[in-house]
């Protein structure tokens, strides 16, 4: 068997975030869908990267992000994903680097640029996600380098990739090679959006490939076509071993091998930026499962997390996360 040398290597999208702050009037006069993830062509994104004011441009993805969290726990992380060979794709390289995160995906040499995701956060932190997915589902299972993904503990594959065949087909490639390993596997399925398009391929991941799956509420009652929340955690229950489902200011539940847990969310003074929150929940959530800590713990784990990233603009921490957990009593 390999030796583990990264607690979780993550695959996915690999995305620069474009942030602005703007108002529903902007919102409504660009056509731009409120709160929600719409996919749009380069065009539209050179578009809308010319009409945010102040723009930050800053290393995203949801399954990055993640592993940008992991690392800020202290965990040893990997990632693995498709950039191009442009401007922005050096700078996700970069920033990855700086995180003390190894990414050596080969980059795209031709065809569509680095995928940008440019999002408007509002007064209230709800964020409006216009994002052109570029080289990013440009990834094959020839990019799933086995050697790394056989080295981690745990596998952590981001639904938002899963647009394209060969994208699914990698899915499927990179959580076989890491089961044959022994190792454990992690699904996030990201978004509503996803889910509608994708219901059947991830009922069949859930069910045949996946260990840990990480949805908010909207993303649990879609996959299973249901408006009963209990109905869909008993359903998700039966699928998989272990689940922690986030519901916003109403904390999570968590599905073990008992009775679902509920713990409660993290207190934050005000909410600048939704962005990340999700994705920050799941790192801190995997950081300790990859240091054994209870289910609880996990989950209060991820909550730290997402209090800390949504309290400013931007989806990775600016605060140690490592640092948050000890002052919370919380050492692994």
């Amino acid at each position: 068997m390999s030796e583990i040398r990264f607690e979780v290597v993550g695959l996915g999208n690999a995305i620069v975030d474009v942030l602005s702050r703007t108002d529903d009037a902007f919102l409504q006069s660009r056509g731009i869908a409120r709160n929600v993830m719409t996919l749009i062509d380069e065009d539209r994104a050179h578009e809308l990267t010319a009409a945010a004011v102040n723009p930050v441009f800053t290393s995203g993805g949801s399954g990055a992000n993640t592993i940008a969290g992991l690392a800020s726990f202290g965990a040893s992380a990997a990632y693995i994903g498709k950039v191009a060979k442009d401007e922005l794709g050096s700078q996700f390289t970069r920033e990855m680097a700086a995180t003390g995160v190894p990414f050596a995906t080969k980059p795209l040499e031709s065809g569509p640029a680095t995928a940008r995701s440019i999002i408007f956060v509002t007064d209230d932190g709800a964020r409006s996600m216009n994002t052109f997915l570029g080289a990013s589902v440009m990834f094959t299972k020839h990019d799933v380098d086995e050697e790394t993904v056989k080295a981690g503990k745990i596998l952590y594959l981001e639904g938002y990739l899963f647009d394209r065949e060969e994208a699914k087909e990698a899915f499927v490639f990179a959580s076989e090679v890491a089961r044959a390993a022994g190792r454990k596997v992690a699904l996030t399925l990201s978004d509503k959006f996803c889910v509608d398009r994708h219901r059947a391929s991830f009922l069949q991941l859930v069910r045949n490939n996946v260990d840990i799956v990480f949805a908010n509420e909207e993303e649990l009652l879609s996959l299973y076509e249901t408006e009963d929340f209990d109905t869909a955690l008993a359903a998700l229950q039966a699928d998989t071993a272990i689940a922690a489902v986030t519901r916003s200011e109403k904390g999570s539940v968590v599905i073990g091998a008992g009775e679902p847990i509920t713990v409660q969310a993290e207190p934050v003074a005000k909410v600048e930026d939704t962005t990340g929150a999700g994705d920050q929940y799941a790192a801190g959530f995997l950081f300790g499962m990859s240091r054994g800590l209870p289910l609880e713990t996990c989950a209060r784990l991820g909550h730290i997390a997402a209090a800390e990233v949504i309290s400013h603009m931007g989806p990775r921490p600016e605060q140690s996360y490592r640092a948050l957990a000890e002052k919370a009593g919380i050492h692994a």
